[in-house]
Order: structure tokens, then C-alpha cells, then sequence
């Protein structure tokens, strides 16, 4: 087999699993693959390299992972196929063990990833077959040397949000979580590297930033000039333009008086707090090693939502976890409908080998599990729409993504606290997307969305 590049030029295709810090990695990588010639195509299309970003939270991403490496090796057996993230991190044998697989890349050294596709596509070139060439392992210890890996920032024009990594690791080790052990101990993005990276997406046309980790609200916990998440937003808020900040997963111990006074002071930061609660039961939170207590979660939901009205909480509930038993659950079921979520995020109690909760007594079986779950996602979706009709009748800023499909007339974007509006068009129709655009918000739409009309529409 000779490596030869299409009429088009060398092309690469991504598939992401699991998380906005993955997605956002995925974004980075096609950037560097850009920046090397390579032309980024669907992953259904013919390509000379495909890139699977894992995924390893639950036994179903890894599974999933499994498939989507699968796929792409199927897909053209001439290919590089290259395997990379959480998943490839905990188990790079177990990936290697996957026929077609030719480079396995972990949670670090990705920026040398273009540099190993292509050397293991000269491997193939001068191999009897694709079959026999040799394979790539550049998977490391996590522990070892971690540092914070600086990726090319996106460029990705029809888009108005850009997610920004800042902060990288973990080190709470709940009983059920494998990532500490995927992604290593703290690091963070330095602050002034966070501002720098900002108004670069700023200049590019994006106007709303997501800030990202895996434990987003330890940021700073490894830097000696004593900064924090707080600090940090209170310095981003002050840079010049029209824009906004969104903050994603927040832990509960660590959302402190000063976070939500930064948050409640400033229009640039938007009233959506994601904090996970994982259960509403004490006995459950415990063996789960979450630091915190129902009641705890309860007094922080309260005081965030006085200090900052119209506060869009959005969490994590996983069901299932060894032990919970019906009483158990029924107390975390009463717990989470007697506050005002925006939405869930309802997860099955997934056995991670190697976790504390794998060896625990009790596990639950599947068909309770699912049960469970199904209830809900029931009550979250009861939760979305009661939370979403509190807010007809006012007027709120939206920033404007798209023309709504299938909607003619009508464009769609959402508001700071994490309110989806479709409205009609204003006189004209001009291009809207990028814009704030003021919206009264008139009716319910399908599921938790919302209808409204344009009211002031400044360029």
C-alpha cells in the first residue's frame, strides 16, 4: 500500500464521545490537522485518517467507543485509524487489541498526533500489508510530568460559541468516577493565557465563551499567585466588546459567596450555574464520597437563586449507585422535585474497574436502574417546561445562532440562563446571527423551548 493523498488533499475525519471538554479537544485537534494541510470531512466520508476522541465515564461510552473504532476501520482499511482520550488513556491495550487500529493517543501529547498519523502511515506504505504494520502506542502515565496541553484555538466562522478549555484533572476521586485516573492530577490554563485566548475568540467572530474543565471550579488550585474561578471572571468581565461568559460543571463545594457576587454583578456572566447533585439521598451522597450533604446542596440552590434572580441550575442525578436502595431513591426523587431545575442530566450507575463503588456490595440490578431513570427523565422534562414558562412575558436578550430548520421566517438562539427562543424574523429579515437581540417572550414552543417576538434590535 502506498500512502497517497486524494485529489483534494490529505483528508481527516473526527467522531467525539462524552463531554464538552472532549468536544472542545476534538475542535483543537482539527485545527492542528488544518494547520498540517489536511482537509476535515464528515466522519460517513471516505478520508485518508480517521480520529476517534473517547470516551470512558460509563461501560456504554467505552462500548461506544468500541463501535465508532469499528466503524472507521471498516470505513477504508487503507486508512490511519487513531484512537484517542479518556478511554484510550485507561485501557490503550484493549484499543490496540481492535484490528485496524494503527495509533493509540491518551489524555496528553495530542499536539504530536499529526506527526504519529504520519508516521504510521509510512509504516503502512512500507508494510506487505495494512495488517502487518506495526502499531503506535504513545499512551504515558498521567501522573507522570502532567502539564496543562495548549491546543490551537478553533476557527470555526458559522459558529457563535466557542468552548475554551481551562483547567484540566481532577483529584476528588468519588467512589464511582475513573477520570482522576484518565485525565490526572489539577492543572490550569494561566490567567493571563485565558485572556489572551479570549480575545482571540472574540476577534474571530464568537461571541459567547464557555469556560471548560473536567473540575472547572477548582481552577487555580495549582498557580502560586493564589488565583480562582472568581478571581479569573472578575478580570474576564472587564474586557471590552459584546459578549458573554458561560461557566460550565461547577462542584458544589466550591461554588463560594464570592463566584456567585462576581456572577450577580455582571451582565457578562451568564445566570446558569451546572452544579451535579448525583443524589438527593444523605446515605447515598456518602458512600458516593461526595463532600456535601442534601441539605448543604438545598441552602447553596437557595442562596444562588436569591443572589442571582432568573438563575438557571441545571444538574447531574445518577440512579442506581450500589445500594440505593427504594427509599433511598424515593428521598432523592422528593429532594429534586421540591427545587426549580432548569434540566437534569439522569445517568445509570455505570461499574468503572478500578473505583471504589466496583467492589462495593448490592449493585443494583439493570431493570431498576432503568426504572428509575426513566422516572426521571420524566420529572426533568416537567422541570424544563415549568421552568421555562416563569419567564413569559419578559423581555430577554438573545444571542442569535441560526435560522430555526424547518421554521421559515424564523431565527433561534438562547439566552444567558439557558432559555431556547424561536422568534420571528424582524422587518427585513437581516442577517442576525452573532447578534443580541432583544426578545419578548410570548408563548410555550415544542418541549422547553420558547416563542417570542424581536422588541429592540441593535447591530
Amino acid at each position: 500500500m502506498i500512502w497517497v493523498a486524494s485529489e483534494k488533499g490529505k483528508r481527516a475525519a473526527f467522531y467525539t464521545l462524552g463531554c464538552k471538554v472532549n468536544q472542545q479537544e476534538t475542535a483543537a485537534l482539527q485545527e492542528v490537522f488544518r494547520q498540517h494541510g489536511y482537509e476535515i470531512v464528515g466522519f460517513n466520508n471516505s478520508a485518508d485518517v480517521y480520529i476517534i476522541n473517547t470516551c470512558t465515564v460509563t461501560h456504554l461510552a467505552d462500548r461506544k467507543s468500541r463501535q465508532m473504532i469499528r466503524r472507521a476501520t471498516g470505513r477504508n482499511p487503507d486508512a490511519v485509524v487513531a484512537v484517542v482520550g479518556c478511554y484510550a488513556q485507561i485501557n490503550p491495550g484493549e484499543v490496540l487489541s481492535i484490528p485496524g487500529v494503527d495509533v493509540v493517543v491518551g489524555t496528553q501529547d495530542r499536539g504530536r498526533l499529526v506527526r504519529l498519523v504520519e508516521e504510521a502511515a509510512r509504516q503502512k506504505a512500507g508494510a506487505a500489508s495494512p495488517q502487518a504494520a506495526p502499531k503506535i502506542n504513545a499512551v504515558r502515565s498521567i501522573q507522570e510530568k502532567p502539564v496543562f496541553e495548549e491546543l490551537p484555538l478553533p476557527d470555526n466562522r458559522s459558529r457563535t460559541r466557542a468552548f475554551l478549555k481551562i483547567q484540566d484533572g481532577c483529584d476528588q476521586y468519588c467512589a464511582y468516577c475513573i477520570i482522576p485516573y484518565a485525565r490526572g492530577p489539577l492543572r490550569s490554563l494561566r490567567p493571563e493565557l485565558v485572556r489572551e485566548r479570549i480575545e482571540q475568540l472574540l476577534e474571530t467572530g464568537y461571541r459567547e465563551i464557555v469556560l471548560t474543565g473536567i473540575h472547572t471550579s477548582a481552577y487555580g488550585r495549582d498557580l502560586a499567585d493564589g488565583i480562582d474561578l472568581a478571581v479569573l471572571l472578575r478580570m474576564l468581565s472587564s474586557l471590552p466588546g459584546e459578549f458573554r461568559l458561560r461557566l460550565s460543571s461547577v462542584e458544589p463545594a466550591d461554588v463560594s459567596e464570592e463566584l456567585l457576587e462576581v456572577m450577580a454583578s455582571s451582565e457578562r456572566i451568564c445566570r446558569h450555574l451546572h452544579i451535579p447533585l448525583q443524589s438527593g439521598d444523605d446515605g447515598v451522597l456518602k458512600r458516593m464520597r461526595r463532600p456535601y450533604t442534601a441539605g448543604e446542596y438545598h441552602s447553596l440552590f437557595e442562596t444562588a437563586c436569591r443572589k442571582i434572580p432568573g438563575l438557571a441550575v441545571t444538574t447531574d442525578v445518577m440512579v442506581g449507585f450500589p445500594g440505593e436502595t427504594e427509599e433511598e431513591f424515593e428521598n432523592s426523587y422528593r429532594f429534586i422535585s421540591s427545587l426549580p431545575f432548569r434540566d437534569l442530566h439522569v445517568f445509570k450507575y455505570s461499574p468503572r474497574p478500578g473505583t471504589v463503588a466496583a467492589a462495593l456490595p448490592d449493585q443494583v440490578a439493570p431493570d431498576i436502574k432503568d426504572r428509575r431513570s426513566a422516572r426521571l427523565l420524566r420529572l426533568a422534562d416537567e422541570l424544563s417546561k415549568a421552568f421555562a414558562k416563569r419567564f413569559l412575558g419578559q423581555v430577554l436578550a438573545v444571542l442569535v445562532e441560526r435560522r430555526a430548520p424547518g421554521k421559515q421566517g424564523y431565527w433561534e438562539g438562547l439566552t444567558d440562563n439557558y432559555l431556547r427562543v424561536l422568534f420571528s424574523a424582524p422587518k427585513g429579515d437581516p442577517g442576525l446571527r452573532g447578534t443580541f437581540l432583544s426578545v419578548l417572550l410570548t408563548e410555550p414552543g415544542e418541549g422547553d423551548t420558547l416563542l417570542g417576538e424581536p422588541v429592540v434590535y441593535d447591530r
